[in-house]
């Protein structure tokens, strides 16, 4: 079965990436962009917009399809997730929902947190992040 799922890749002015530290499966306890599944008739950008609200409480501009990466959900299922780039518009992000912490990370940081899996090589790959 897939689920359809969005991420949101957000950047400040000082070029750092925001991160969600995951709550609950899959990936608990681990760092990631913010995102999750799709609710039934929700577009993409509407499903980014709620996520991020919900994650972070930040209100963002959807931008352009990053990428998409296909990835093990819960009970079998395939977590087919489009990332996105957005822009903040209003807000100050604070932990809510399934996250655990919310916090802007420059690339030092990047490299010393537990990640997603793959969550790196695809934003390098995509040409968002610097390899």
């Amino acid at each position: 079965m897939h689920v359809n799922c969005v991420g949101a890749i957000i950047f400040d002015a000082a070029g750092r990436l925001l991160l969600i530290k995951r709550g609950r499966p899959p990936g608990e306890g681990l760092w990631s962009i913010p995102g999750g599944r799709l609710e039934a008739g929700e577009t993409d950008a509407d499903g980014v917009r709620r996520e991020v609200m919900e994650e972070t409480g930040l209100r963002v501009e959807v931008g352009r399809l990053a990428g998409t990466v296909d990835r093990p959900g819960l009970g079998g299922a395939t977590y087919v997730i489009r990332d996105y780039l957005a822009t903040v518009t209003a807000g100050v992000p604070v932990a809510g929902d399934d996250a655990d912490d919310v916090r802007w990370c420059g690339p030092d940081e990047l490299a010393r947190l537990p990640l997603t899996a793959g969550l790196l090589e695809s934003l390098a790959d995509w040409g968002v992040l610097p390899r």
